[in-house]
């Protein structure tokens, strides 16, 4: 079988990185879908988005514990525990709040779009983080990008004109700090195994989280279908997927392997429509499927190592 070009690399442990990235990138594209399906629409609401934040933390949180007595992993050094901090706050806290509270508010369809420029932001604080120099080129494809974005959510504002909602503020506020999450996460895989960083990170959260979740506690009855998106969300998208997102992140690098999160809109759309009964139209296929080329173009863009470290040898694209 050939290997698909965006994900062929010489390198043996970075084309590797790609696949795992890819693989956190489909389980990551259902959580969308899902936590609609959890959180209902304002017309028949299931499960509070507060509920759904914490909640599937701490059901992550209680598998990690015993991943981590399982693998009998010691205690992280003391200089990782403030990396962990962050990373809570972007992927434990930011990043599920925001997204579960939006949710409610708009279609999973149209939040696979606004989401999309969360591998430019991913990118820009691994690069940061990695002390990595992307082209112009792939600057100027990460603007492009997030134009798409941003035009693709006016355009869809309808009757309440050029303005975004409040929702997709939440969604992009959240992006951010997924971003910052996931450029820590992937620096603390350098030297923790990939699948303890979350797994620290949610017990870390654990002090928090427990509380919110008994706090926040649907008071009304839910139905299967909401339990099950709750369900998805808490294994897959808040636990399993981290562990093959941040290994493919330490792997194939950051700024690289970020840029798979495009397609991440796509495969949402795809899925929200047999999940949900949402429409596909064409605006919202042609602004994904232009998000989509973006990512193509800027993974062909160099990001090398910047030169202050000229020990360490130069990345760059081909």
């Amino acid at each position: 079988m050939r290997t698909p070009s965006f994900l062929h690399s010489p390198d043996p442990i970075q084309r590797r990185g790609l696949w795992l990235g890819l693989l956190g990138v489909f389980i990551f594209a259902l959580t969308l879908p899902m936590t609609r399906l959890a959180t209902g629409t304002p017309e028949a609401p299931q499960l509070p988005g507060l509920y759904i934040a914490v909640g599937r933390a701490v059901v992550a949180a209680a598998l990690s514990a015993l991943f981590l007595l399982a693998v009998r992993a010691p205690l992280p050094r003391r200089s990782d525990w403030g990396a962990l901090a962050l990373v809570a706050g972007g992927v434990v806290f930011g990043f599920p709040i925001c997204t579960s509270i939006a949710m409610r508010h708009v279609e999973a369809v149209h939040a696979s779009v606004i989401v999309g420029v969360l591998p430019l932001a991913t990118a820009a604080v691994g690069a940061a983080l990695q002390r990595q120099r992307p082209s112009a080129g792939f600057w100027l494809c990460a603007l492009a990008g997030t134009a798409l974005v941003v035009a693709y959510a006016l355009l869809r504002s309808g009757s309440a004109g050029l303005a975004l909602h409040p929702a997709d503020g939440l969604l992009l506020l959240g992006m951010l700090c997924a971003a910052v999450g996931y450029g820590y996460g992937a620096r603390l895989a350098q030297h923790l195994p990939a699948e303890q960083v979350i797994c620290w990170a949610l017990l870390l959260s654990l002090p928090l989280t427990l509380p919110l979740t008994l706090w926040s506690w649907p008071q009304s009855p839910v139905s299967a279908a909401a339990w099950g998106g709750f369900a998805y969300v808490a294994v897959f998208s808040m636990w399993l997927g981290f562990f093959a997102w941040y290994r493919g992140l330490a792997l194939g690098g950051t700024v690289r392997v970020s840029q798979l999160q495009l397609l991440q809109p796509f495969l949402s759309m795809l899925l929200a429509v047999p999940l949900l009964g949402e429409s596909l139209d064409a605006l919202t296929l042609g602004f994904g499927l232009a998000v989509i080329a973006v990512v193509f173009a800027g993974r062909k863009m160099p990001v090398r190592r910047a030169r202050t470290r000229p020990t360490e040898t130069q990345e760059s694209t081909p």
